[in-house]
C-alpha cells in the first residue's frame, strides 16, 4: 500500500484498503476557521444535538478575517470566538496566522493522522506525513457530532524529484513545474506523493510548499514520507515516538512523474490559471504594481530569509508596493529577532500581521482593476486577490524579491551569490 492507503486503513480500523473503496474513518483532528467554520455549521450542528465528539480533537483558527476590515468581518470573528468559548475548546487560535501554519506549529499535525478541515489547503499537513484534506462545512457537522466520516480511497500519483536543486531554485519552482505538467485538474481526487533525493533534502518549510499546493492540481492531498527531518521538528514540540509510514516497495501508483531538479530554472504561473506555468525567462520584464511575499504557502522563516538576502542593501522599485506577510506570529517574532524585518522595511517593504489577508482578497493589500501582482501565494484565478480585472503571477519568494527591486518580473538568480 501507499502512505495514503496505509493511513486510511488505520483510520478505518482495517488491515488494508484499496483505491476506489469507500471506508468509514475515525478523524484525528477536525479543523475549522472563521470564514467556513462555526458561523456556517452552528445551526445544523445544534439541530442535530450540538454535542462535540471530542473537544481535544477540534481546532478552530480565526485567520481569514484578522484583523477585521469591516463590521461584517468583525461580527464573524466575534461569532467564532464566542462559539469556541461556549464549547470550551482548548484549541482556539486568533491573530496567530493562517490555520495551516498554526496547526503545524502547535503540534496538531503528526505522521499517520487523518486531518480534515474546512479549507482546501488543509492538505498542507501532508508535508509531515499526515493524510489531510479539505471538506465542506456541511460535512464538518457530521464529523463534529460523531468523529467519523466516509472517504473514497484515492489513487496515488508518485512525483519523483531527483538530483541537486540549483542555487536560486526553490520548492515553489518544483511544485509549479509539477502542476504545469499535471494540469490544474489532472490529479482530481487523487494523492500526490512526493519522493526522491531532492525532496528528502528539503527542510520542513520547503516540503510544506509542495503539500500545500497539491490541491492546485485537484489532488485530495499531497503527502511526503516522514523522516528524520519531521521527527526532529516534532521533538522540538515535545512529541516523541512518532510513527514512520512509508509506501511499500510494491505499492501501486496510477501514474509516475520523474524529474531532474538540477535542470530546473525559476518557474512562474501566469494569469489566470495555476497550471499556466512558464520559465521566468518567458515573462521576464512584465511590469507589476504590487509584489506579495507571504501566506501559508511561502511566508515561513526560510522564505523571509531568502527575500532579505536579496533585498539587503537594496531598495524596491519606486513604482510598486511590496507587502510582506509572515505565515504566523511566531515566524514574525523570529524574523524580527533575526533582523529580517529591519532589512525588509529598510528596502521599502510594508510588513503586515500574519493573516490570510490579501492572499484571498480579504484585507490589507487587495488589488484594483488593471493592477498586476507578483505573489508567492498559491492561487491566481480571476478575483483571487481583489478585482477580477487584475492579474496575478505566482513565483518563489526569491522571484518576488527580485521583481520588487526591478518593478517588473525578474530572474532571481542574478541577485543570488
Amino acid at each position: 500500500m501507499t502512505i495514503a492507503e496505509k493511513t486510511l486503513a488505520r483510520a478505518a480500523g482495517k488491515k488494508e484498503v484499496r483505491p476506489g473503496e469507500i471506508v468509514w474513518v475515525n478523524v484525528d483532528i477536525a479543523m475549522m476557521h472563521d470564514l467556513l467554520g462555526p458561523r456556517l455549521i452552528d445551526k445544523g450542528f445544534r439541530k442535530l444535538g450540538g454535542k462535540l465528539f471530542d473537544r481535544e480533537k477540534v481546532v478552530v483558527v480565526s485567520d481569514h478575517c484578522t484583523p477585521p476590515a469591516t463590521v461584517y468581518q468583525a461580527d464573524i470573528l466575534k461569532y467564532t470566538r464566542d462559539w469556541a468559548k461556549e464549547f470550551e475548546l482548548p484549541y482556539y487560535y486568533e491573530f496567530e496566522g493562517p490555520c495551516h501554519q498554526v496547526i503545524v506549529e502547535h503540534g496538531h499535525v503528526r505522521p499517520g493522522r487523518l486531518i480534515l478541515g474546512t479549507d482546501s489547503h488543509t492538505c498542507m499537513a501532508g508535508g509531515l506525513g499526515a493524510f489531510a484534506t479539505g471538506i465542506g462545512s456541511t460535512e464538518m457537522i457530521g464529523v463534529l457530532l460523531t468523529g467519523e466520516t466516509w472517504l473514497k480511497v484515492p489513487e496515488t500519483i508518485k512525483v519523483n524529484w531527483e538530483g541537486t536543486i540549483p542555487s536560486g531554485i526553490y520548492s515553489k519552482d518544483i511544485i509549479l513545474k509539477t502542476i504545469g505538467d499535471i494540469g490544474h485538474a489532472g490529479a482530481t481526487y487523487q494523492v500526490l506523493e512526493f519522493a526522491g533525493s531532492a525532496i528528502r533534502g528539503m527542510s520542513l518549510d520547503e516540503r510544506l510548499v509542495l503539500s500545500n499546493m497539491a490541491v492546485e492540481a485537484g489532488a485530495k492531498t499531497g503527502i511526503i514520507e516522514p523522516d528524520d527531518v519531521i521527527e526532529g521538528f516534532l521533538k522540538t514540540k515535545g512529541i516523541e515516538n512518532t510513527e514512520r509510514i512509508n509506501s511499500d516497495h510494491d505499492a501501486r501508483y496510477l501514474r509516475e512523474f520523474a524529474y531532474n531538479a538540477s535542470e530546473l530554472e525559476p518557474q512562474v504561473a501566469c494569469p489566470h490559471e495555476i497550471d499556466n506555468v512558464h520559465p521566468v525567462s518567458a515573462v521576464e520584464g512584465t511590469y507589476v504594481d504590487q509584489v506579495y511575499l507571504g501566506s501559508c504557502t511561502n511566508g515561513r522563516i526560510s522564505d523571509l530569509r531568502v527575500a532579505a538576502e536579496i533585498l539587503k542593501g537594496r531598495k524596491i522599485s519606486k513604482n510598486i508596493r511590496c507587502l510582506v506577510v509572515p505565515a504566523s506570529q511566531a515566524i514574525w517574532m523570529q524574523a524580527n529577532k533575526e533582523g529580517i524585518l529591519d532589512v525588509l522595511t529598510e528596502a521599502g517593504c510594508i510588513v503586515n500581521m500574519p493573516s490570510c489577508g490579501a492572499c484571498g482578497g480579504f484585507t490589507s493589500g487587495v488589488i484594483g482593476a488593471g493592477e498586476v501582482v507578483m505573489s508567492s501565494s498559491n492561487r491566481n484565478f480571476k478575483g483571487r486577490m481583489g478585482s477580477p480585472l487584475g492579474e496575478i503571477y505566482i513565483g518563489s519568494p526569491a522571484t518576488v524579491a527580485a521583481t520588487a527591486i526591478e518593478g517588473k518580473i525578474a530572474d532571481p538568480r542574478k541577485y543570488i551569490q
